[in-house]
Formats: C-alpha cells, sequence, structure tokens
C-alpha cells in the first residue's frame, strides 16, 4: 500500500469550552497529519479529556473540527475512532469477542444467530491486529493487551481518518505496551491515519511521539518531544524530566 502521508490533515481549530463561567479550554488549535501520532500530555485539569470530548461532538464548543483533503483541497466529514480509557466488563463474563465486536458495527441482535459473513469479515480485520484467535474468547477472560487490540479493531472498522486514544496502556504490562505500539507504528506506515493519544507516562511519550502537545487550557507548547520536553513551558509544570 502507497503511504499516503501529507496529503491529508485533521484541523482542530480554535476549540474553546466554557462550563458557566469557568474556562475549560481556549483557542486550541492543532493540526494533525495522517501517518504522525500525536501525544497530548499535561497535568490534571489541563483539559486533555475536555478535549477528547469536545473533538468527539460529546460536549458543546466553539471552534471546528475539519479533515482536510490536500491533493483535491476540499474539507470532507470526518471519520472518528475512539477507544475510551476504561469500558466496565465483568471478569468472565459470557460474551464473546464475536457478539462484542458484531454488536458495535450492526444493528443486528447477535444473540440471535451468527451471521458468517460477518464473523468472516471480523476475523480478517483482528488479522491486521494479531488478534483473529480471539474471536471466540469471551471478553471477560482477556488480559490487559488482548482487550486493548480488540477495542483498537473496534474503533478502525471501517477505517477512520482520525483515531483517538485516551491512556490506552494503563493496566497493561512491559510487553502489552511494546506490542501496542508496535500496533500504532502499523496503523501509522499503512493506513491513512492521524491518530492522538492522550498520556499521563512522559516516558512513552518521549519514546513514542511524533508530536507532543502541551496542554494547559491552551496549546502552551507543542514540537518533537525533545523540544517539548527540554522547554521552559514544559519545565515549569513537570519539572526536569530525569
Amino acid at each position: 500500500m502507497e503511504k499516503a502521508c501529507g496529503l491529508h490533515c485533521t484541523k482542530i481549530s480554535n476549540i474553546g469550552v466554557k462550563i458557566g463561567n469557568e474556562e475549560i479550554l481556549k483557542n486550541v488549535n492543532i493540526h494533525i497529519h495522517c501517518g504522525e501520532l500525536t501525544i497530548i500530555i499535561g497535568r490534571n485539569g489541563a483539559g486533555k479529556s475536555t478535549l477528547l470530548k469536545a473533538i468527539l461532538g460529546e460536549i458543546p464548543h466553539t471552534g471546528s473540527i475539519t479533515f482536510v483533503d490536500k491533493k483535491d483541497n476540499i474539507n470532507k466529514k470526518i471519520k472518528i475512532g475512539y477507544v475510551p480509557q476504561s469500558i466496565n466488563i465483568e471478569k468472565h463474563m459470557p460474551t464473546t469477542v464475536y457478539d462484542f465486536f458484531a454488536s458495535a458495527i450492526t444493528h443486528i441482535p447477535v444473540f440471535l444467530r451468527r451471521d458468517k459473513k460477518i464473523y468472516e469479515e471480523i476475523k480478517e480485520h483482528l488479522k491486521i491486529f494479531g488478534a483473529e484467535s480471539l474471536i471466540d474468547k469471551s471478553i471477560g477472560d482477556l488480559s490487559g493487551g488482548e482487550l486493548q487490540r480488540v477495542l483498537i479493531a473496534i474503533a478502525t472498522k471501517p477505517i477512520p481518518n482520525l483515531l483517538i486514544l485516551d491512556e490506552p496502556v494503563s493496566g497493561i504490562d512491559r510487553n502489552g505496551i511494546q506490542d501496542f505500539y508496535n500496533i500504532i507504528s502499523k496503523l501509522k506506515s499503512e493506513y491513512d491515519m492521524s491518530i492522538i493519544l492522550v498520556s499521563h507516562d512522559l516516558d512513552l511519550a518521549e519514546k513514542y511521539a511524533d508530536k507532543v502537545i502541551l496542554l494547559d487550557k491552551e496549546v502552551i507548547k507543542e514540537g518533537k518531544p525533545e523540544d517539548v520536553f527540554r522547554s521552559l513551558e514544559f519545565k515549569n509544570r513537570f519539572g526536569e524530566l530525569e
């Protein structure tokens, strides 16, 4: 597949959010190019979760989010995939990965019958993430890393323009974290996709991000990880990285 990076851009323009008289976000401007992993960092209360909700259209906001096709120089309606920070799953719940996935992408009550065509379609998509063997496994029996693979698979069917990941590796062991970032690398290199990831883990941000956004109600600093982490703006909020 020919890499299309550089031809598309998700533009987050002048996003502002107020709750009562309190300004939670003001004039947030971010350009996210395809083939890039943009990691958003900031202290608690900096507005990271609020920004994600605004992008997803879950809360009222000013400003706009557009997907620009630079090749044709037109704006298109953006397709967004989203993986939340956590979902409530009871241990050993009987719902299988197939049931869970099928209910997310179809309007057919999956408990009525198993659709062979949809089953094969889901299995083929799970294969992208090395998760096809999980299709008949109960959701409640998945490890943290396995569940993350399934959630990303669901979020990327159909392939979105923008993938949003909220603290995606919390509760995942070191091997699972490496597997996760291998998947992200594959999505960056093989699919026409912008990726936003919110993280509290500064070490992972420094290691894996193409671009880091330091948020404190507005964009305080952005750029390559080494530039952001060495900046006075970063040191004023987090101190020196070890």
